[in-house]
């Protein structure tokens, strides 16, 4: 069983990208067989800007003082598949490499021909350490594993590369940083490994995110006073990228803002980057009716109709990524573009379909496309995020892996 999701997941995250075809990642060359169209018209679909990430990424070399960006790409490249955005990504200089969390993502990255750095977060036991390093991928280390790194250079013959992780406060990975200096000394001192990165981890609390700070610098410069080389030092992430101009040390690792969103909506408000969403998730109206007085739409009976009403229905649910809080309440729900105006989803969200709310007159009719974030204002995932109460993290990561993704 393991072996068969391994593979439904890979299928899904390792999506081929055209670069040189303006409308789809997903098109190649059909057999007659094959000719036949396996998704339906009315099926939703994700879209990705590609102007919109260079210029993110221009944004953020700008601001960071063209410090190298290690591109966060984790969780399936943020809902955009991590191998696409991996592949639209690697040529523009700014790129020092990337970071995932799981294995087969930094496989997949690797399978599909990407030659930067790339940074494994995520978890490994003895094995699964010396495929990755086998395959040029770097480990986080923060245990002692020097040992085995000592077997893994034996078998390449050549020093393994590692980044280490230190934990200043958050508590979730990280040798601790009042213990970090015998672990990085250790691994110093060994021939088998060298050390290209030292990394942490802000809480996001901005009071006790100076303290982190504050331990990891003095954690190093005590360490590279003995003569350590520590690698490049890196410790800001989007969040960081506006709050703490002070952290971005040698190189920083940004994720959402990459892709166009703020991770908090108080940073839309400031003049610090002018990020464009890289993302869109579409989909085109499969139904419209009118309820008559009293009529009900949704599980539960969710929304009662006062009046006569038109409601159109979109084939996009839960189980898609649309998060079930875009219809928690009809004064609150988020809203969706259709025909250049916006509509509030009503009723219940359920796995594969929600209402939008027309009014008195039927607006909208079978086929007409749906926007249900983009770069518009108004549709943009923060705009949805704050008038349901979704994170935006939800909105993209959530995604599911078999939609299908659109280069535009």
């Amino acid at each position: 069983m393991k072996h068969s999701r391994r593979a439904f997941l890979e299928a899904g995250l390792a999506l081929p990208v055209a670069l040189n075809a303006p409308t789809s990642l997903t098109a190649t060359a059909q057999s007659p067989e094959s000719a036949v169209s396996k998704d339906s018209s009315f099926d939703p679909w994700v879209e990705i800007h590609r102007e919109n990430l260079r210029h993110n990424v221009a944004e953020i070399s700008r601001r960071v003082g063209a410090r190298p960006i290690l591109a966060v790409i984790k969780n399936n490249g943020y809902g955009m598949g991590v191998t696409n955005i991996a592949q639209l990504l690697e040529p523009q200089p700014e790129i020092f490499g990337f970071a995932v969390v799981k294995l087969h993502e930094a496989v997949s990255l690797r399978d599909a021909g990407i030659r930067k750095p790339i940074l494994l977060l995520g978890p490994f036991d003895e094995q699964n350490l010396e495929d990755a390093v086998v395959r040029n991928i770097l480990p986080m280390i923060y245990t002692p594993l020097g040992p085995a790194l000592d077997k893994i250079a034996t078998k390449i013959q050549k020093p393994v590369p590692v980044h280490i992780c230190v934990d200043t406060g958050i508590g979730r990975v990280g040798v601790p940083y009042h213990r970090a200096a015998p672990l990085i000394r250790d691994l110093a001192a060994r021939k088998s490994v060298r050390i290209h990165g030292t990394m942490m981890t802000f809480t996001e609390d901005p009071d006790f995110d100076k303290e982190q700070l504050r331990r990891f610098n003095e954690t190093c410069a005590a360490l590279e006073k003995d003569g350590l080389a520590l690698g490049k030092k890196h410790a800001a992430s989007s969040f960081g990228l506006f709050q703490h101009p002070d952290a971005f040390l040698d190189m920083v690792r940004p994720g959402m803002a990459i892709y166009g969103i703020y991770s908090e909506n108080e940073f839309r408000h400031t003049s610090i980057l002018d990020l464009r969403p890289a993302i869109s998730l579409k989909a085109r109206v499969i139904y419209v009716k009118k309820l008559r007085k009293g009529d009900s739409a949704g599980y539960n009976r969710a929304y009662l109709a006062k009046d006569g009403i038109w409601v159109a229905t979109l084939p996009v649910g839960h189980a898609d990524g649309w998060p079930r809080a875009a219809a928690l309440a009809h004064e609150k729900g988020a809203k969706v573009r259709i025909n250049g105006d916006l509509y509030p989803v009503i009723a219940s969200v359920s796995a594969s379909h929600c209402i939008v709310e027309i009014g008195s007159e039927e607006r909208v009719k079978i086929g007409d496309p749906v926007t249900f974030f983009d770069a518009q204002p108004g549709s943009r995932p923060e705009d949805v995020s704050e008038s349901c109460g979704a994170s935006v993290y939800d909105l993209t990561m959530h995604l599911n892996p078999l939609l299908p993704r659109r280069l535009v």
